[in-house]
């Protein structure tokens, strides 16, 4: 698979039932104004990938091949342990900030990404895969791909999201995917 593909579906998986998908619906009930939302997910999440894609990609010039198959299947799977973890959103995140929906949802989104599994995973992901542009793009669709229907639909749905399920298979997919760096390095 390219790099697109496997960024794309990695993270989209990974993000249902994430704090950010939460916080994504959170600010669909608030502002209730699901485009420029949609917008401010879109730019916060182009900015904090492409950081944390550069970062994985520097990490490939600091480690040997070798070095690296371990960290990136050892990573995947602690990201695949990760994911069956139900996030929550924190205590602080009810006060969101009283700008619009666009600039409140670009500031609350970069500063929820920050050490997330996403955005690590998008870190492990540009370190095994390359162009950069595609695992930062395909992230960045992920990331739509998982949020779009819910700050769409918003709340009224949520409660009928089977999202034990859906973290099952982001921890298989996240599993394989370590297991295959191993045998494939």
């Amino acid at each position: 698979m390219d790099a697109l593909t496997v960024s794309t579906f990695s993270v989209a998986l990974a993000e249902i039932g994430d704090k950010t998908q939460l916080l994504a619906l959170l600010l669909a009930a608030r502002y209730r104004r699901p485009w420029p939302i949609v917008a401010g997910i879109l730019v916060s999440t182009m900015l904090n990938h492409a950081l944390a894609g550069s970062l994985g990609a520097m990490l490939t010039q600091w480690f040997s091949p070798g070095a690296m198959r371990w960290f990136v299947a050892g990573s995947f799977i602690a990201v695949a342990l990760w994911t069956l973890k139900p996030d929550k959103l924190d205590e602080g995140a009810s006060a969101l900030p009283p700008h619009g929906a666009f600039v409140a949802t670009t500031i609350a989104f970069f500063l929820a990404e920050i050490g997330d599994k996403t955005q690590v995973a998008t870190v492990l992901l540009a370190a095994k895969y390359s162009p950069l542009w595609q695992v930062v793009v395909g992230t960045t669709l992920g990331m739509l791909l998982a949020n779009v229907p819910v700050v769409v639909l918003g709340s009224r749905f949520a409660d009928r999201l089977p999202l034990k399920a859906a973290r099952i298979v982001a921890a298989l997919l996240f599993l394989a995917l370590g297991v295959w760096v191993l045998v494939n390095g």
